[in-house]
């Protein structure tokens, strides 16, 4: 009998799979090659409880992540609750195209509400059309908002 997906919050135990997983979203979307070393301590960072961050996986077979994404929270002065963004999401390979990110994103999307999130906001690069065309799907829309940046 086939184990149902297990959707729940990252442990330590996932430091490996989930670090992994950041490195090749951040190659396969963004053709980034981040240092592995600096990742993994960012998403200990995280699994640690050190950041107010989390990251919510979907656990099958008993033990391998086949999506995970991860929470930050951002206050809005002027709408007096918090946006929740969704970043590092991502579904492995082989896992693609069998509902996972969507069970994620109901669970995440559930919990935001629960604890009186403004909504949820996420940037997606513009030449990722496949990642715009999921997210489209499951309600969210693009926004007036031009994200500008400056990295150190």
């Amino acid at each position: 009998m086939k184990k149902q997906p297990l959707i729940r919050k990252g442990k330590l135990k996932d430091l490996d799979q989930i670090s992994h997983n950041n490195l090749s979203m951040a190659f396969e979307t963004e053709k980034k090659s981040l240092e592995t070393k600096r990742t993994r301590k960012g998403t200990e960072f995280v699994l640690r409880g050190k950041v107010d961050a989390e990251y919510y996986v979907v656990e099958i077979e008993g033990w391998k992540i086949a999506a995970q994404l991860m929470i930050t929270k951002e206050w809005s002065d002027w709408r007096a609750c918090y946006f929740w963004w969704l970043q590092s999401v991502y579904t492995v390979p082989e896992e693609r195209g069998k509902g996972y990110y969507g069970l994620l994103y109901e669970y995440v999307l559930k919990k935001a509400k629960e604890t009186g999130a403004c909504g949820l906001r996420l940037y997606v690069d513009r030449k990722n059309v496949k990642a715009i065309k999921i997210y489209e799907k499951y309600g969210m829309k693009k926004n007036n908002y031009e994200m500008y940046e400056v990295e150190f």
